[in-house]
């Protein structure tokens, strides 16, 4: 269920904190995807672009709609992706405000796993898809794969065990290939892959990593902006012992999503 530190509305930070990386995904993500040039899209919870930004680059579509229930995300989005091709409006991934079978391809970027009715979303997801339409979506590898989340949650813990409730690899066992394949296949997608993509995270400094949890966005920012200072002070002092830094005072880690796509039938 939604948590009250699952707050995405505010669009710069969630650039700092998570949204320079998944637009690395991104770009494997639609590749993979591999959809012919002018087909109609639609990117579900497209929050400030990112996703909506590579297929415009990578795919060449026809058309993309964003939705979005954030006026505040939908706000950067339309300043940052200015192609004609391209429009955004607010909509919920339960009741998608668009037609049946108008669409080719329909995917998500790091959003479902915070829809609460899943199951909904990739049903609508395979409504308005036309025949032999692509439905798609990635999600971060809470459990174990996306390490600058594991690493702070696993620090969260040993300050304080009773917020291991809040860890995301706990609260989302969604974000993993076989219920992503059960999810597909029981919204009547057919030829239904799950794909690992994994990308380099590598942070300047500890302030590049530790700065953006400061910025109120999603879950882990959220419960941080809640702890008392000397709480936060030592989630951050023990992460700063934990994380390995190189000589040149970097940080690398990686990130791992997980991405499931399906086709409808064709007739």
């Amino acid at each position: 269920m939604p948590q009250k530190h699952d707050v995405w509305a505010v669009g710069d930070a969630y650039e700092a904190y998570i949204g320079r990386w998944s637009r690395v995904v991104a770009e494997r993500f639609v590749r993979w995807l591999d959809v012919p040039a002018g087909r109609r899209w639609l990117d579900v919870g497209c929050g400030t672009g990112a996703l909506t930004a590579t297929v415009l680059a990578v795919a060449d579509p026809g058309d993309i709609v964003g939705v979005d229930p954030s006026e505040g995300f939908l706000a950067g989005a339309r300043a940052d992706v200015v192609d004609p091709r391209a429009s955004f409006r607010v909509g919920d991934a339960r009741d998608l405000p668009l037609p049946p079978r108008s669409l080719d391809a329909a995917v998500s970027g790091l959003a479902l796993n915070f829809v609460p009715a899943p199951a909904r979303a990739a049903a609508e997801f395979a409504r308005v898809l036309a025949p032999g339409g692509v439905a798609a979506v990635y999600v971060w590898d809470y459990a174990e794969g996306m390490a600058m989340l594991r690493h702070f949650w696993d620090a969260v813990i040993a300050v304080d065990p009773k917020a291991a409730d809040l860890d995301e690899g706990r609260r989302f066992p969604l974000c993993r290939p076989e219920p992503l394949a059960a999810l597909w296949a029981a919204a009547g997608l057919l030829d239904v892959q799950v794909e690992s993509i994994e990308v380099p995270t590598v942070f300047t400094d500890f302030d590049d990593y530790w700065q953006p949890f400061l910025g109120g966005q999603g879950p882990a920012p959220g419960y941080l902006a809640s702890l008392p200072d000397d709480h936060r002070r030592a989630v951050r002092d023990l992460l700063r012992i934990r994380l390995t830094t190189l000589d040149d005072g970097s940080i690398p880690l990686t990130a791992r999503a997980w991405a499931v796509r399906g086709q409808t039938a064709r007739s």
